[in-house]
């Protein structure tokens, strides 16, 4: 390995690059497309599963397997090294994405009868801290910092979203087991962003901050989450956001405005009628409620999950 392949100049000083990072830039090879680079690195980098990759980007497994096979073969004979600044810029973005990623593969529960594996979700946030170590002192990092606090923030809350081997909802976690010094971190970090403009790292990480700063649950200021994800859609109208933001509208307006929020949605997997189970149920609507439990235990592959929502349905029943 040459001088070179092992360090790149970032704020005037030589930084060692991690062999994650290095890996990562490789995937995010301009032969690929953002979507293939990051089911690869997801794959090779992170050992995430297929079928989970599959979740995440909303396609079949067999879907999946197939787009990793094709970007395998594109990768044919690419060099294993560190790109030039301007090359390495370019990349950002994509890593990015990979990152996050990877970090939501660690807080979405697979298949299986693990709850969640903050292990590798706290690799990929080491992998935004190198990959923000080793750029250019002019570039420009609002959004890589933007995503860097939605992380920290997320992450913080990681020995409170598990109680005796059982998934604990943010409404119910013990905040005093949450990492307020990483939280106080994530809030240095984007303080300066508040007047950015609207980015959609940024909205999530301002999304994150009203959860992380209130006392209680019921203290979270729901107006201004509502407002974040309308913004958000203007940018990226997903599934997942329209979904988020139906929550968000439930818990301002009342659940009955949340499901009028989830027309039209269509998001596969358990999700979906899991959160319009849950909505049916707090507007008195037990029979449907059922329904709709008994299909989100249908399509749940993970353990921890399918005893949450067995736990839901019983109240639906009684």
């Amino acid at each position: 390995m040459s001088e070179r392949d092992q360090h790149v100049m970032a704020d005037g000083g030589d930084v060692l690059i991690d062999e994650r990072l290095r890996l990562v830039l490789l995937c995010a090879h301009p032969r690929l497309s953002r979507e293939a680079a990051a089911a690869l690195t997801l794959r090779l980098v992170m050992g995430v599963p297929t079928e989970e990759i599959a979740r995440l980007f909303l396609v079949p497994t067999a879907t999946m397997a197939a787009r990793l096979t094709r970007a395998r073969k594109k990768l044919a004979g690419a060099e294993f090294t560190i790109p030039p600044p301007s090359a390495l810029v370019a990349r950002v973005a994509v890593v990015a994405d990979i990152a996050y990623l990877a970090f939501t593969a660690g807080y979405a529960p697979g298949s299986g009868a693990d709850v969640l594996r903050p292990e590798p979700a706290g690799e990929a946030l080491r992998l935004v801290r190198v990959l923000r170590s080793v750029l250019p002192a002019d570039v420009d990092r609002s959004e890589l910092d933007a995503l860097l606090a939605l992380m920290i923030f997320q992450h913080a809350r990681r020995d409170a979203r598990v109680r005796d081997g059982e998934l604990v909802l943010l409404p119910d976690q013990d905040r005093g087991r949450w990492h307020f010094d990483e939280i106080h971190e994530a809030m240095a970090l984007l303080t300066p962003l508040t007047a950015a403009p609207a980015a959609p790292y940024l909205l999530q990480a301002l999304v994150a901050a009203e959860h992380s700063i209130t006392a209680s649950a019921e203290e979270t200021a729901w107006d201004r989450i509502v407002q974040r994800y309308d913004e958000l859609l203007a940018l990226a109208p997903t599934p997942v956001t329209r979904l988020n933001r139906a929550v968000a509208v439930a818990e301002r307006d009342g659940p009955a405005a949340g499901l009028a929020a989830l027309e039209g949605v269509a998001l596969p997997g358990h999700r979906l009628p899991a959160v319009r189970a849950e909505l049916l149920l707090r507007s008195g609507r037990p029979a449907e409620a059922l329904k709709a439990y008994d299909a989100a235990i249908a399509l749940c592959r993970n353990e921890a999950e399918r005893t949450h929502l067995r736990a839901r349905r019983d109240q639906a029943i009684w």
